[in-house]
């Protein structure tokens, strides 16, 4: 694994007249996972995206070092493609190879995207993010959609992660097992 940390200092964020959130600051070092929990509405997937280099802070500033990689609502998969066919075409990008046998997705590889359940694009998006083989991984609510068994999954894929040197944020309303990582609570930076 790549050397790799994630750090934010001093951030904020604003929607429209409205400030999210504001002074929030943290460091991850390899190794480290932190859960940003909270509320709808309060912030959380717009921090991810500042966090992705996707928005601008209103203020602040973010320092990631090793690839970063992204899981959100929208699994970055063409809707109109086989689900093989689509992480075939980030595969040859990325240079991955099969998707993990774990996600069980070898019997959904001839449907098409639009018609898997969230749970099935949920699991197809980290396939795509374990070919990745991203250092940094940014988790914008990812047990959405998932039953006790896929929940279970994901939560030893980013401990494993870790284990290996990764980072993780993981930006959740519903609680997630991440032995040893840190918490932080969106509410207390809001205004």
């Amino acid at each position: 694994m790549q050397v790799c940390r994630l750090a934010a200092s001093d951030l904020s964020c604003r929607r429209g007249e409205r400030v999210l959130f504001r002074g929030l600051s943290f460091a991850l070092e390899a190794g480290q996972a932190l859960q940003v929990a909270g509320s709808n509405g309060i912030g959380k997937s717009s921090l991810i995206r500042i966090l992705a280099g996707l928005s601008r802070p209103y203020s602040g500033s973010v320092e990631a070092e090793g690839t970063v990689g992204l899981v959100d609502e929208r699994p970055a998969l063409d809707p109109h493609l086989p689900l093989g066919k689509a992480l075939a075409f980030w595969a040859g990008i990325d240079g991955a190879a099969e998707p993990d046998a774990r996600l069980g997705l070898a019997p959904l590889l001839d449907v098409p995207v639009r018609y898997l359940s969230t749970g099935q694009k949920k699991r197809a998006a980290l396939a795509r993010l374990l070919g990745q083989r991203a250092s940094v991984w940014l988790l914008d609510e990812p047990l959405n959609g998932l039953d006790t068994a896929a929940v279970a999954l994901v939560e030893k894929l980013i401990a494993d992660h870790c284990a290996d040197g990764g980072v993780a944020l993981v930006a959740s309303h519903q609680p997630i097992a991440l032995p040893g990582a840190a918490r932080i609570e969106l509410a207390d930076f809001a205004l």
